[in-house]
């Protein structure tokens, strides 16, 4: 766990005086406010992004390559999945959603929505929860990147040289790679349909904390028309191409967000934003107070809870990425589906953990079909779930325009006066 004064010194100053060493947390809250005549809402939201579990294609899917796509619906029409617990709160009434059968009384509010920025991958999906709206597609390189991208990293990262430069699925190039990179040194490096600059490297080969820097040379020198989304660091260990296994030590480096972003404007009002899983990376640290990385899903769930019992205040913020990483990249059906059903079966630990002013929001940030051909994400609607007890019960709320409909909605009921660019909260529709 790692506590990040990123945002700014004003966000510093009001983390420290929620959490510092005198008297009780509202105390804490109350000693700052006099000082600084701001009020700090003692309310908290806890929002969920099941990574890639979107619900159907998006009117303009075909231009994507991704006409079809329906992450959940196709694969319950395959693997019925059991999910109790989301049905409850109204996942199967959602408007568009198939082959989840509904409830007759939903306990939460449901819907679905759209996602208008230009793009199909995790930092765009989240960028426009928070109300970042990326009008135009970040690059991708369909035929690898050119030699101007390879020899300018090669100089920064102090390489010499790289392998692959393809497109190509990340399990796959490392069976087919691992062993020459091993004999040369030479870093791995690929992308895929996403605006993304990957680079896998053995653990023993290329130690954790130099492949990171690899990743922050790539990072600082793909700027301007070669400003893809996100660098990644794919570590893997094993002897030879029939072990060859990724490891948790996977890092992403985006793109520095705007600081009209949501988590700015919250910390900058002395609302906490606590990250669990990539979202520390995902908006590289900005409006995030603390964080910390997982494992796997289970490990986000135990994170969250952790900060479910310790945060007094503000928003707790969960990115889990199996559902995406391990199977949807790698058209697992079966396995997709069984992450998907153990999600729903440890929820119940995070309603039953949930304070009288607590919403919990569950939510999505693309597709990644694993019954299609393709191994990449797909152009999808998304679900959305509210649920606490200061919400009403059983409201559908229908297709949203944008995924930013969920960032005001958390921005208005954690206390922002000045809202955020894109979308439209639904929090006057929900609240009891």
């Amino acid at each position: 766990m790692r506590v990040l004064y990123k945002a700014t010194e004003k966000s510093r100053r009001i983390f420290e005086a929620l959490s510092g060493r005198r008297g009780s947390a509202k105390a804490r809250v109350c000693e700052y406010n006099l000082e600084k005549g701001m009020t700090v809402i003692m309310r908290r939201v806890i929002w969920i992004v099941l990574d890639s579990v979107g619900m159907g294609e998006l009117p303009d899917a075909d231009k994507y390559g991704d006409a079809g796509s329906n992450t959940l619906g196709n694969i319950a029409k395959l693997r019925p999945m059991a999910l109790v617990n989301m049905r409850k709160l109204g996942l199967g009434n959602i408007d568009g959603m198939k082959n989840i059968e509904p409830v007759k009384a939903p306990i939460g509010c449901y819907g679905r929505l759209a996602e208008i920025s230009q793009g199909k991958d995790t930092t765009t999906g989240h960028w426009e929860m928070v109300g970042v709206v990326s009008e135009n597609p970040a690059p991708t390189y369909p035929d690898g990147f050119p030699k101007e991208v390879i020899d300018a990293f090669c100089k920064a990262a102090k390489v010499d040289g790289v392998l692959a430069n393809c497109v190509a699925s990340g399990t796959e190039i490392i069976k087919r790679l691992g062993e020459e990179h091993m004999r040369t040194g030479k870093p791995i490096v690929y992308t895929s349909a996403d605006s993304v600059f990957q680079i896998a490297a053995h653990e023993e080969v290329i130690p954790v904390p130099r492949l990171y820097e690899i990743c922050e040379a790539a990072r600082e020198i793909l700027t301007g028309e070669h400003a893809v989304g996100r660098v990644i660091a794919r570590p893997f260990v094993g002897k030879n191409a029939a072990d060859f296994t990724r490891t948790s030590n996977r890092r992403d480096f985006s793109l520095v967000p705007p600081k009209y972003n949501l988590l700015t404007r919250l910390t900058e009002a002395g609302v906490p934003v606590y990250a669990v899983g990539k979202i520390e990376d995902i908006f590289c640290g900005e409006g995030i107070i603390e964080a910390v990385h997982t494992k796997d899903n289970n490990d986000g769930i135990d994170k969250t809870l952790e900060y479910m019992d310790k945060a007094e205040s503000g928003l707790i913020f969960t990115n889990l990425v199996e559902t995406d990483m391990v199977y949807g990249h790698r058209n697992d059906v079966e396995g997709y589906a069984s992450c998907v059903e153990a999600f729903d079966a440890r929820l119940p630990e995070i309603m039953d953990r949930l304070k009288s002013e607590d919403i919990l929001i569950i939510t999505a940030d693309h597709g990644c079909d694993p019954t299609t051909e393709s191994t990449d994400h797909s152009r999808e609607y998304v679900p959305v779930l509210y649920y606490g007890r200061p919400l009403k019960e059983n409201v559908n709320l229908r297709t949203g325009k944008t995924f930013a409909n969920i960032g005001q909605t958390v921005g208005k009921y954690l206390g922002l006066k000045k809202g955020i660019p894109a979308g439209r909260s639904c929090l006057t529709r929900i609240l009891r």
